[in-house]
């Protein structure tokens, strides 16, 4: 039986005040969480904050982004061994918008994964289309290359120390939200590739839905069968509304 995930990506948000409140918020009511899995993605600068206020929770915490180096002149990037010094067990790759604003590609994205896993954290590799290709008609050729770079260079096995979350990047940031059956098509065709190559890692692999899931709509996306908890932007800065969602998964 897979565990759900819900995971708060904070993007670019947050000061040591607003994220002492939220964490103070969640940690009241993480205990009304019965069974899904918790985490949170920080800036870097408050990864330090965020370990010493979790340390000891049932919330795991994480990183946005990482460096596909290990170490070197690299200015302004960090390593998975920076990561690993604020025990981060969890790290986002290949979200949507460091594809498309910062122009990481699938072989750069794969390069971040194995990096990741190598270090022994948890990759959340996201995968998703914009709004042309839905209406294209090519998600699932969109969706297949972005995972098939990660299996190309890391092999089926490697996704058993993953997670992936499916982010149609129509519905991120814009209050549109895939229907539960849009999203459920998309979750099973991707657990469908990976049991092409392995049934065990895919009955086994949590997919979570990241395309603008709130308290509203949380409960009905994670109620299809594929959809394994969310990765969660905006909803994620509310403390309330993150719990909503928690408990929904479980």
């Amino acid at each position: 039986m897979r565990k759900s995930l819900v995971a708060g990506n904070w993007k670019m948000n947050g000061s040591r005040d607003s994220i002492r409140a939220l964490l103070g918020g969640i940690l009241d009511g993480i205990g009304e969480v019965n069974t899904a899995s918790v985490a949170v993605c920080a800036p870097f600068v408050y990864l330090q904050q965020v370990s010493e206020q979790l340390v000891g929770s049932p919330v795991a915490w994480g990183a946005q982004n990482v460096s596909e180096h290990e170490k070197g002149a690299f200015t302004g990037e960090i390593a998975v061994s920076m990561l690993q010094d604020f025990n981060c067990g969890y790290v986002i790759v290949g979200h949507s918008e460091r594809r498309s604003l910062y122009g990481e590609d699938d072989a750069l994205v794969a390069a971040k994964f194995a990096r990741v896993r190598a270090a022994g954290m948890t990759p959340i590799l996201c995968v998703g289309e914009t709004l042309e290709e839905r209406e294209a008609g090519i998600t699932e050729k969109v969706v297949a290359r972005q995972l098939q770079a990660v299996l190309d260079a890391e092999g089926v096995g490697a996704l058993a120390d993953a997670v992936v979350a499916y982010e149609p990047v129509w519905a991120i940031g814009t209050g549109k939200t895939a229907s539960p059956e849009q999203a459920q098509e998309v979750h099973a065709f991707i657990r469908g590739m990976i049991a092409a190559q392995d049934a065990a890692v895919a009955e086994g692999l949590v997919i979570q839905y990241g395309g603008s899931m709130k308290g509203t709509n949380a409960a009905e996306l994670l109620a299809q069968p594929d959809i394994d908890g969310g990765l969660i932007g905006g909803a994620s800065l509310d403390a309330a509304e993150f719990l909503t969602i928690c408990k929904a998964a479980g």
